[in-house]
């Protein structure tokens, strides 16, 4: 009984962190799906015509040694995520993120991500509250603060510029 029980929790628990509340349109410059609110990876996965994630994301094989360190380093930092689904550098960067991730082993319940229209805006106002310009902004956060993000490209590559980041911030925290 204890089991199920303790099944049942987890898996309320596993839906509490991945929220999905998103509006789906239609861009009209490219006809391209705009998911405009918060999403998660999976919601990405799922829409046909985003065949650009799976490919981009099996396709990246991130740096193993950089890979060590964020799997020691980074599940301490929150991530908050904005991308265009309409956008080409989001079909690029964000790929390459989860690829990291997931390499990393990084908790899903510790990021949030918005999709924006165009005008970069979001279905609520979280792209005024972390002030987004240019898309994809990748923001790394710990105890509240902002202790980094990446705009739009990475400096080297998704794991070197996450890296970068923490390893600015570690020695200020030991």
């Amino acid at each position: 009984m204890k089991y199920y029980l303790f099944l049942a929790l987890l898996l309320i628990g596993m839906n509490a962190t991945a929220q999905s509340d998103f509006d789906r349109s239609i861009d009209s410059e490219n006809n391209a799906v705009v998911f405009k609110g918060q999403l998660v990876f999976d919601d990405l996965s799922k829409e046909p015509s985003f065949d650009w994630f799976a490919k981009n994301a099996t396709a990246y094989h991130p740096q193993k040694e950089t890979i060590t360190l964020l799997k020691k380093e980074l599940a301490a930092y929150e991530l908050v995520i904005f991308l265009g689904t309409w956008c080409d550098d989001s079909h690029q960067l964000i790929p390459k993120l989860y690829a990291t991730l997931q390499a990393a082993q990084y908790p899903a319940s510790q990021y949030k991500m918005y999709g924006v229209d165009r005008a970069k805006k979001t279905k609520y106002i979280e792209h005024q509250l972390y002030q987004i310009a240019f898309v994809p902004t990748i923001i790394v956060y710990k105890n509240n603060q902002e202790v980094g993000r990446i705009v739009e490209a990475t400096r080297m590559s998704i794991e070197e510029d996450l890296a970068a980041i923490l390893q600015k911030d570690i020695p200020a925290n030991k």
